[in-house]
């Protein structure tokens, strides 16, 4: 018998989706991309709202339509190798190099580290994210106890403290919406907006960690035909939410400048807007509000990272591939955050997102060319040289005279390049040779079929 889904429920899978993804990374990107983009931020804002909540509600709805168990099964019809590739590049990532770590660093930069003398910072480090990453181990050791601790408990606890200090800003503005606007957001701010809303990390981890959704939707009742259409819908109410909140975190950047002067990062920014609201009291709220943030978020990925590794890779259990991810985050994080952001954020995130954009959309329209194997290569094919070149230019390496002129040349030849968006161009010449070989293949068919038939 065909379950029907409650109110209840559609609230709580919302809950746990909006857990997941709604960490420190999204508030204090967003802090601070209110006070970079001052009076341009409605511009900004809208670009961020595209990258940051438009595209992880099309992943979510392109997992759902594939009925994909994991990442790997979006990705493999340009081949098996590419979909293993794309796997492990998006849970190390999202995991053990980057997105774990950074959860646990923000948590320790603003919440803890205040309180300790700079000569036992390392040691008060150490300590805290032994217990951060092992206590999100113990919790996630049972899939079955992630909704009851992420959509039940922790999320509703944090949402309190947060929507507190936003009601406290309504109330209270520390300025109006008319501040300065910095260089990277005077000319182009809609696009420097997409391009921030890749910082969340949100589209690509949404591909990942909705198979841990999925669990938790059976885990309901609910049949497999079901779990898309309860997917779709709570993706929705979970996304609309987010869309409201962002707005009211950029805001509150944007207010802060009637008081502050832009800070060094939003964790910076976040801490010091607090400390105005609440006083001495402030750092201690702050510290409850990014650990509960960041905690959640963890657990979604220790949970996804090992799922589906240990689907990708059935020889190696579950617990074995939650241990390397609690190990992994554990050694990067003492890395610390200025470290990891520094690394991390642009020219990986660079390389990753125009695939994962591409995969979401082909998968959303593959009614349309029969999910062919030859559009989606040729579209992959076509996107791989510029995702290359714009993670070069966002890296390190640009300060190599070869690099500036090859990243000269692309920039002056592809549209979009000197933006940061040089694959969408390639993209859609991929799909056009992707229909065009698609054509061809058929009509070869149909001629190969007239021959045998005679």
């Amino acid at each position: 018998m065909k379950k029907k889904l409650t109110w209840r429920e559609l609230v709580l899978v919302a809950s746990l989706i909006f857990g997941m993804f709604f960490g420190a990374g999204n508030l204090i990107f967003l802090v601070q991309l209110g006070q970079l983009s001052g009076g341009h931020w409605v511009l900004a804002t809208i670009g961020f709202l595209v990258t940051g909540t438009v595209v992880p509600f099309l992943a979510m709805l392109a997992v759902s339509v594939t009925r994909s168990r994991s990442v790997y099964d979006v990705a493999t019809t340009v081949g098996h190798w590419f979909g293993l590739a794309f796997l492990v590049a998006i849970h190390l990532t999202i995991g053990p190099f980057f997105g774990t770590p950074r959860t646990a660093a923000t948590a320790f930069s603003m919440g803890i580290a205040p309180f300790i003398a700079p000569k036992y910072q390392s040691l008060g480090m150490l300590i805290f994210l032994a217990l951060f990453f092992g206590l999100a181990y113990f919790l996630t050791v049972k899939e079955t106890g992630l909704m009851k601790w992420v959509g039940k408990y922790l999320n509703p606890v944090f949402m309190i403290l947060l929507i507190t200090v936003l009601l406290m800003a309504l109330f209270m503005p520390m300025g109006n919406t008319s501040q300065a606007v910095s260089s990277a957001y005077q000319s182009h701010a809609t696009f420097q907006g997409l391009l921030d809303g890749y910082n969340t990390m949100d589209g690509i981890a949404l591909l990942a960690v909705a198979v841990s959704v999925v669990y938790a939707v059976r885990g309901l009742g609910f049949r497999d035909q079901q779990v898309s259409s309860v997917l779709a819908k709570a993706g929705l109410l979970s996304i609309v939410a987010e869309a409201i909140l962002y707005t009211a975190l950029v805001l509150l950047g944007v207010s802060s400048l009637g008081q502050f002067k832009v800070a060094a990062n939003g964790g910076d920014a976040f801490a010091q807007i607090i400390a105005h609201y609440a006083g001495n009291f402030g750092t201690a709220l702050t510290g409850v509000v990014v650990t509960l943030a960041v905690f959640t978020t963890a657990m979604g990925l220790f949970v996804s990272f090992a799922q589906d590794l240990h689907l990708a890779f059935p020889k190696v259990s579950y617990l074995w591939f939650l241990r390397i991810i609690a190990l992994g985050s554990f050694v990067t994080a003492n890395a610390g955050l200025t470290n990891i952001v520094a690394w991390s954020v642009v020219p990986v995130l660079m390389l990753l997102y125009p695939f994962a954009l591409v995969l979401i959309l082909l998968s959303l329209t593959g009614k349309f060319f029969d999910k062919s194997p030859l559009v989606y290569r040729s579209v992959v094919g076509f996107v791989a040289m510029p995702a290359f070149l714009d993670a070069l230019a966002a890296s390190p390496f640009m300060s190599s005279h070869t690099a500036q002129q090859l990243i000269g040349a692309y920039h002056q030849v592809v549209p979009l390049s000197s933006l940061g968006f040089g694959w969408v161009v390639p993209a859609l010449l991929g799909a056009v040779m992707g229909e065009v070989l698609l054509g061809a293949s058929r009509v070869a068919q149909r001629q190969n079929q007239i021959i045998e038939g005679d």
